[in-house]
């Protein structure tokens, strides 16, 4: 007599991997907004990259797993000179782009960065495109790698919306490995079947769990973590184009699958079908790098920075109204002990904007956070959820992520209270944030080059029709050292 764990009937694949595949192997990109966003995140994503070199605790990351490995022919890593087998490119090109926490973000019920993606698109389409030529073939051009990080970020963004991988302590770079995994399947030359494999290998893989970015435990490995989850998806796409086989119900297996195993047996829930709705919707980090709930905080506290003058001592309070979702996630007391403490602590955040009237990746060093008035001005800050912020924040129609501040003096005084919806990387504020994404590129781009090269590079990003047509290995070639 069998039960439901035993019966040994081979069923078809899980719906929603069928959906997913069906969506990379067969939806035609149409919108010219999405290409465009896309070419903007790259500019943005690349420049995050190059500022990261600056930091020892990044670049001591980078480089093949044995020094001295050499792999010709193998995928570049931007910025530098190393030439690397896929998997580890994946790696450092993903981990270079995440450092600072100044790249794109998506928020719903789970968030995430979906611009973490391009470690694995960039390294694949580089390594395909040489093995390519090399074999008297065509290389993906720049248009490609567009398509894919559409793709890419709409997987990410669309499972985002309705699932909280973090109500059950999973982190949410699974969803960088899930649409890394499809899309770079498909660049190797993988058809649907194998798309469908490379899924589920994803699923029984295990997940990194979330412990690394909340108290007591916050570390440097969140910096790391989505360079990992990428690399992890170009070596299980690789698995998979040997023909390795795939699980087909990973997902729903009773007992043993994702869902009852580590969903608290939920099925993903979907808002929307894929298109490309997530990366017109994407949200930049134009002004600061500060996880994002809180971007609109320290443009409150930049605001209101020329009336503390003076007046550090007079405060009393200060008062931050905020969504459930940065009260959860950001908002910290006590000790903070590394710079991926502080850069996840919304309180540290706004006193240093408050303190400076900006904030910069130098202001989370230990250094800076010496000044024994940040820490006193954190004591001093009352964080409360407004309802009508939590409610803007999840309507699909206005994703809002809104903080609002007030300080309150001993005196009886106190500044008028500045709220803010939108911070200036929404979609809803493109007509001024694309120029501080261009201008943000341009200052990165030459922390890195000697001006002529970075001016090549440059310009080349500006010009929509050249650029697509270029093809993969080019464009690598110029970003090389």
């Amino acid at each position: 007599m069998s039960n439901q764990y035993d019966l040994n009937v081979r069923p078809e694949p899980d719906a929603e991997l069928v959906a997913i595949a069906d969506y990379v192997a067969d939806f035609s990109v149409e919108s010219e907004e999405a290409y465009d966003t896309a070419r903007y995140c790259l500019m943005d994503s690349l420049g995050c990259a190059f500022l990261a070199y600056r930091y020892p605790e990044c670049t001591k990351h980078l480089g093949p797993l044995v020094p001295g490995t050499l792999v010709p022919s193998g995928a570049r890593v931007p910025g530098s000179m190393f030439e690397l087998d896929p998997v580890k490119a994946a790696f450092d090109i993903g981990t270079l782009v995440r450092w600072l926490d100044f790249n794109d973000t998506w928020l719903g019920a789970e968030w995430g960065h979906p611009s973490d993606n391009l470690g694995a698109i960039l390294a694949v389409a580089d390594y395909v495109s040489r093995q390519n030529l090399a074999q008297g073939y065509e290389p993906l051009y720049m248009r490609d790698v567009f398509t894919a990080m559409i793709k890419a970020h709409e997987i990410q963004g669309v499972m985002a919306l309705e699932n909280g991988f973090n109500r059950v302590g999973i982190d949410h770079v699974v969803l960088v490995k899930l649409a890394s995994a499809a899309v770079v399947t498909q660049m190797m030359g993988g058809e649907h079947e194998d798309i469908c494999n490379s899924l589920s290998q994803v699923w029984v893989d295990g997940q990194s769990l979330r412990t690394y970015r909340h108290a007591p435990n916050a570390g440097s490995r969140k910096s790391w973590a989505a360079g990992d989850a990428t690399s992890r998806a170009v070596r299980l796409a690789l698995i998979t184009m040997t023909g390795e086989m795939g699980y087909p119900s990973a997902l729903t297996a009773p007992k043993w699958g994702f869902y009852d195993a580590s969903f608290n047996g939920k099925r993903f829930a979907f808002q929307r079908e894929f298109g490309s709705y997530v990366m017109e919707n994407v949200l930049f980090k134009l002004a600061y790098p500060a996880e994002f709930h809180g971007q609109t905080a320290v443009e409150c506290a930049v605001q209101l920075h020329p009336q503390m003058r003076g007046r550090w001592d007079d405060i009393e309070r200060i008062e931050l109204t905020t969504q459930e979702s940065a009260i959860r996630i950001i908002s910290k007391v006590g000790e903070l002990y590394n710079p991926a403490d502080r850069d996840h602590c919304l309180q540290y955040m706004v006193a240093v904007a408050l303190l400076k009237g900006t904030l910069t990746a130098d202001d989370y060093e230990d250094n800076a956070a010496a000044d024994p008035r940040l820490d006193a001005l954190r004591a001093k800050m009352h964080v409360q959820e407004d309802k009508r912020f939590s409610a803007d924040y999840h309507d699909p129609e206005k994703r809002a992520i809104a903080n609002a501040m007030q300080v309150f003096f001993r005196d009886g005084s106190k500044t008028e209270k500045v709220e803010i919806l939108y911070p200036i990387g929404h979609r809803f504020r493109r007509e001024e944030g694309i120029p501080a994404l261009i201008e943000k590129f341009r200052q990165n781009v030459a922390t890195r080059f000697p001006s002529k090269h970075a001016r090549d590079i440059f310009e080349l990003c500006l010009d929509p029709e050249e650029l697509d047509a270029t093809p993969v290995n080019e464009f690598m070639n110029l970003l090389m050292i």
